[in-house]
């Protein structure tokens, strides 16, 4: 199993970023797949999740903002992130629910003037 995150950077604050997270090794158009963020001396925060049949979940602090979504056809997850804020950030990790759950090397977002 191998998830590998990408699109991470440094942005100002109101910008907008795209994470995307190749996926393989795994049944992925079957598994829920989800977002978290981290920043030093936290646990890991779950920000969104998707699952196989599509529904969402955006926790508040991002509802509006961040919206995630998959690609089956390309084993592909994405996280939309604009009017970002510099609480937003965090290392950002993907995470599959296929058992007994992987996660993602992470992708640094910086939100800074």
């Amino acid at each position: 199993v191998q998830l590998v995150e990408s699109g991470g950077g440094t942005v100002q604050p109101g910008g907008s970023l795209r994470l995307s997270c190749a996926a393989s090794g795994f049944p992925f158009s079957t598994s829920t797949m989800r977002w978290y963020r981290q920043t030093a001396g936290e646990e890991n925060k779950l920000i969104t999740t998707i699952s196989n049949g599509g529904n969402t979940y955006h926790a508040d602090y991002v509802e509006g903002r961040f919206t995630i979504a998959r690609d089956n056809a390309k084993d592909m997850l994405y996280q939309q992130m604009n009017s970002l804020k510099p609480d937003d950030t965090a290392g950002y990790y993907c995470y599959t629910q296929h058992l007994p759950g992987y996660w993602g090397q992470g992708t640094q977002v910086t939100v800074s003037s």
